[in-house]
Order: C-alpha cells, then sequence, then structure tokens
C-alpha cells in the first residue's frame, strides 16, 4: 500500500444477517476488496472502481478540518472507532469516507490510531504520526490533534498568503498577453483592411505592429505548438530535484521574492520543530520530521546535514551556524534556548517571528507589484490601441488641412 496506487471503489453487498449494505473502499487492486468481504462473510453483489483526485481528496485543509474534529472528539469522551465512523458519515468526499470506514474497522480490532495511520503515508506526514503518537502515550490526544491543527492551519494561511504574493505578478502579465495576443489576431487585421483602401502611408509603429499580427497569424499553429511543449516541459523539470535546485536558488537570488520564500520555508522549519519540542519528542526526530514535511530537496539535505551535525555531537546552535540558511537571529535565539533550557519556547518565537515578517513581506510585496503591473498592462495594451487609431486622426488631419 506504500508503494501501490490507491483506487476509490464503490461497493454493494449482502450482510450475513441479510441487510443490503453499500460504501466505498480505498484499495490498490480488486482482489482486496473481495477479500475484506470474504472476511466478513459478505457477498458482493456490484463492486465497480470510481475515479477521484488525490490532490483534492488529500488536501491540507480536509487533514486540518479531520484533525479539529478528531480533537472534539476526543474531548467529548467519545470513542475513536465510534467517531470514526460519524466523521465518514458526514464526510463530503467517498475517499474520506473510505479511509475513516477501514479506521474505524482496525480501531476495532484494538490497534493504535497512531499505527493506523501510519499505514497511509501518502495521506498522513511523519508530523502527524509522530504527535498523535506522543498524545497517546502521554494521554492527551486531544492536545495534540488541536496543537497539530492549529500549527498547519497556520502553515496554510501562510502559504496561500505567499503563494498569492508570488503568482499575482504572473498571472497578471498571463492576462496582458493574452489580451493584446487577441487584440493583434483578431483586431489589428480588421483594422488593416480597413488601412488599405486609404492608399496613404502609414505611421512606422502601425506598419511594425501589422507586420507582427501577420506573422503571428500565420504561425499561429506553431506558436501554440510550442507554448504546449514549452508547458509541459517546464512541468516536467519541476519534478526532477537537480532542477528543483536550480529554480530554488535561481529564486532565491531575485530581490523581491528570496525573502519571502526564504520566510516561509524558516517559518515552517521552526514551527515543526517547536511543536515536536513541545511535544517532547526527541530534536533529532524533530528535524527528521522536519525534513519530511519540507517539499524542496535543498532544505531537506539541509536538515538532513543539520541531523548529522547534532548526531555527532554537536549542538542545535552550531548546526543552524553551519547549515547557512537561516539568519544570525535564529542562531543567537537557538543559543539562548539551550543555555536557559528553554529551546521549545525559543523556537515557537522564532517561529512566530518569522511567520508575521512573512506575512508582511507577502502584503508589501502585493501592494508594490499592483501598480506595476497596471502599468505594465497599460503600456502593453495602450500601444496597441494607439497603433490601430493613430492611422485615423492622421487621415483626418491630412483631410482638415486639404
Amino acid at each position: 500500500m506504500r508503494k501501490t496506487k490507491l483506487k476509490l471503489w464503490r461497493w454493494q453487498v449482502l450482510e450475513p444477517e441479510g441487510e443490503l449494505k453499500q460504501g466505498f473502499s480505498l484499495a490498490s487492486e480488486r482482489n482486496t476488496v473481495l477479500q475484506e468481504f470474504a472476511r466478513r462473510n459478505a457477498i458482493p453483489i456490484r463492486l465497480r472502481p470510481l475515479s477521484f483526485s488525490a490532490h483534492r481528496s488529500w488536501s491540507l485543509r480536509n487533514k486540518i478540518d479531520f484533525l479539529h474534529q478528531l480533537a472534539a472528539l476526543v474531548h467529548a469522551g467519545i470513542s475513536l472507532d465510534f467517531g470514526c465512523r460519524m466523521l465518514a458519515e458526514q464526510h463530503p468526499l467517498p475517499a474520506w469516507r473510505a479511509l475513516l470506514e477501514q479506521v474505524a474497522r482496525q480501531l476495532e480490532q484494538g490497534q493504535a490510531l497512531s499505527v493506523i495511520l501510519e499505514q497511509w503515508p501518502t495521506v498522513f506526514p511523519p508530523l502527524f504520526i509522530a504527535l498523535l503518537r506522543t498524545g497517546e502515550l502521554t494521554g492527551k490526544l486531544d492536545t495534540s490533534c488541536r496543537q497539530l491543527a492549529v500549527q498547519q492551519e497556520q502553515q496554510y494561511l501562510l502559504h496561500k498568503k505567499v503563494m498569492k504574493a508570488l503568482r499575482y505578478p504572473l498571472f497578471t502579465l498571463l492576462i496582458a498577453l493574452a489580451v493584446s495576443g487577441a487584440m493583434l489576431i483578431f483586431v489589428l487585421p480588421e483594422f488593416a483592411s480597413i488601412y488599405q483602401s486609404f492608399n496613404a502611408p502609414l505611421p512606422a509603429l502601425t506598419q511594425h505592429l501589422i507586420a507582427f499580427s501577420d506573422w503571428l497569424e500565420r504561425n499561429a499553429p506553431g506558436c501554440l505548438a510550442l507554448t504546449v511543449l514549452l508547458t509541459t516541459g517546464w512541468a516536467y523539470l519541476r519534478r526532477q530535484p537537480r532542477w528543483q535546485n536550480r529554480i530554488y536558488r535561481l529564486l532565491l537570488k531575485l530581490p523581491l521574492f528570496a525573502e519571502l520564500v526564504q520566510g516561509q520555508r524558516l517559518t515552517q522549519i521552526h514551527t515543526t520543530l517547536a511543536l515536536t519540542q513541545q511535544s517532547g519528542i526527541a530534536l533529532i526526530q524533530g528535524l527528521e520530521a522536519a525534513e519530511m514535511v519540507m517539499a524542496h530537496p535543498l532544505w531537506q539535505a539541509k536538515l538532513r546535514d543539520m541531523r548529522m551535525s547534532i548526531s555527532t555531537g554537536g549542538t542545535f546552535s552550531q548546526a543552524l551556524s553551519q547549515a547557512g540558511i537561516f539568519t544570525p537571529f535564529c542562531i543567537q535565539l537557538a543559543r539562548t534556548g539551550e543555555e536557559s533550557g528553554s529551546l521549545d519556547d525559543m523556537l515557537d518565537r522564532l517561529a512566530q517571528w518569522h511567520a508575521e515578517r512573512t506575512l508582511e513581506r507577502a502584503e508589501k510585496l502585493t501592494a508594490a507589484l499592483e501598480p506595476l503591473m497596471m502599468v505594465v498592462m497599460g503600456v502593453m495594451v495602450g500601444t496597441l490601441v494607439i497603433a490601430m487609431y493613430l492611422p485615423i486622426f492622421q487621415l483626418g488631419d491630412a483631410m482638415s488641412m486639404g
């Protein structure tokens, strides 16, 4: 189940008691679902696969909602198996219904929740498992779930804010290019046919744009194919670790975006470490969880080097200094936390400080780029409008002089 792709199955069975039931199951193969029916002595009547989006079903927003609901159920004294069945009945996504039903059946067999969720690595990352296991051992599962949900929600909101700031200029530029392309291909040729009847010389700007419009119209299929090829190639390269590092290093050299991206990553690292330290998890295990949470190979390699440094006798502040990605403020607070025995509190303060700074930078970046993008769009569209109407103005002047 760890390596194979999960499929969603919709089934209808006849239970041994004679009751007709229907539901959903997650399994990589059809035989796995049939074996489950055989263990229950249920007779399958209908079993067919359903298409589902893993990205949408296992989104962070759905995981946060699950953690909040689980914390509320445990705090209310409801048993985990009964609570999971309640959540399964009311969940709007079939994939989560199937997952929660299977979790409930395993809970009824006496398995621990952390052990069960560990069987679903594509859904629940190692950080979830580590904190839930700590909550089970300490008898504070509701507290662990609530803390984890709050931490993940903060990261989710920060990520959305940063992505909005990064995508805004690209989205605005694409809109400007689309509008300009539509005017060049569909509008400017109509004006060009009208100008031919004037039998008068056109301004240089209009001539150049008409020539470019003719070239674009003749080569539109090739341009479209090239765009699709470049988009596909970019999507492929983004999945390659070597190119991910190159793209990320380039992004870190951009003056406006570097601090924003770095602030988001540092917030994620410090928040994860603070949460694991407050839960009583060892620092090396916390770094391992942070490494699993980070999606970029460059940061994963840095955290891996930090783990190796601490495991060989180095201090946490020394590992931060050797990593080369942490600010002097981070290193100084970490050293203070080590000396005073309050490393978890210092990590929490660092996480809050970086989160506030990153949000502030995202807002400033968005505010700075809005007028700039308006200027870019105005220049592009305005140039086209001037080029189209300038011959008309010149013709009017010529007629008035005549």
